[in-house]
């Protein structure tokens, strides 16, 4: 990683104001006459900070977007349920009423799900799609949840401890601390060299604001999504899989053949890296980015 995209300082961002809540927002960039703008959606606990080695490479050959999600980073973190849903409204009005034209989305883990539910969704507003070791999961093949609800109490014991408010707030207050987030970027990493005390108060920052322990607690009530496959039946616009294939949250090698089964028409690369390859090795993953959205003017022009 080079030293300058190690010290980026962040980009001035701005507010935009959704369903009476603040959002925040960066963009960078002049629009391209003959490129699409790409608007990038970070993961959960993360925010527009974790794109920023991204944004100062990308706003050359692009209008670059990035947002917090309604719950994290900067923007508001209003007490009420939380869904995929909700962030795929967030990011389509987001798209309509403030980029202003189609868009290829990027979104990192929970960030790439809820970009998704757009691309399946709102065919207008998706110029493309791209996923950086995406969160959901697929439909169980024997299509049977009942039997492994069953077959896991131990975790039907936890997720009902977990509900309980005074629970979760102790985890939070505890999952919250710089020690314990460095240790989990530690582990999801696989340079340990990426995990600088930047990251780790770019991440810790957002979790003393007002309103984070009760986001945290509502995650755990969040209504399922649809499955992946049910979202890729429906989504009609040009897929680019970026995989960090260290992750020990994902095993990308077989997700990747998931994807490839339900939308044969993507194109994948795997990458020495974790569960953030956007911010573990921005210069690949910048590149590869580029040369796929140009690669795809060339073949619509």
């Amino acid at each position: 990683m080079s030293t300058t995209l190690s010290t980026i300082t962040q980009f001035p961002g701005t507010y935009w104001q959704w369903r009476g809540n603040s959002i925040y927002y960066v963009c960078a960039g002049e629009p391209q006459p003959n490129k699409p703008p790409l608007l990038l959606v970070h993961g959960f606990g993360a925010s527009t900070d974790h794109w920023r080695k991204n944004i100062i490479q990308l706003q050359s050959q692009f209008q670059v977007w990035a947002i917090d999600l309604l719950g994290f980073g900067r923007s508001a973190k209003p007490k009420q349920e939380y869904s995929a849903y909700l962030w795929r409204e967030q990011l389509n009005d987001f798209i309509t009423e403030v980029i202003g034209q189609p868009t290829v989305l990027a979104g990192n883990s929970l960030g790439g799900y809820a970009s998704l539910c757009v691309a399946a969704k709102y065919h207008e507003s998706t110029a493309g799609l791209i996923l950086l070791n995406s969160a959901g999961p697929f439909s169980n093949p024997e299509g049977d949840t009942q039997s492994q609800s069953r077959g896991n109490p131990l975790g039907n014991i936890m997720r009902s401890f977990l509900l309980q408010p005074w629970a979760s707030f102790l985890l939070f207050q505890y999952v919250r601390r710089r020690s314990i987030i460095r240790k989990t970027l530690n582990n999801v990493y696989f340079d340990p060299n990426a995990v600088t005390e930047q990251l780790i108060e770019d991440i810790y920052r957002p979790s003393c604001d007002r309103g984070a322990a009760d986001v945290f607690n509502a995650v755990f009530k969040t209504p399922q999504g649809e499955k992946v496959d049910v979202l890729l039946s429906s989504m009609q616009s040009p897929l680019l899989l970026l995989w960090g294939e260290k992750d020990p949250w994902i095993k990308a090698r077989e997700k990747g053949v998931q994807f490839r089964q339900y939308y044969p028409q993507l194109t994948e690369y795997y990458l020495q890296a974790g569960h953030c390859p956007h911010d573990e090795v921005p210069e690949e993953v910048n590149d590869l980015i580029t040369d796929w959205i140009v690669s795809l003017n060339k073949l619509q022009s």
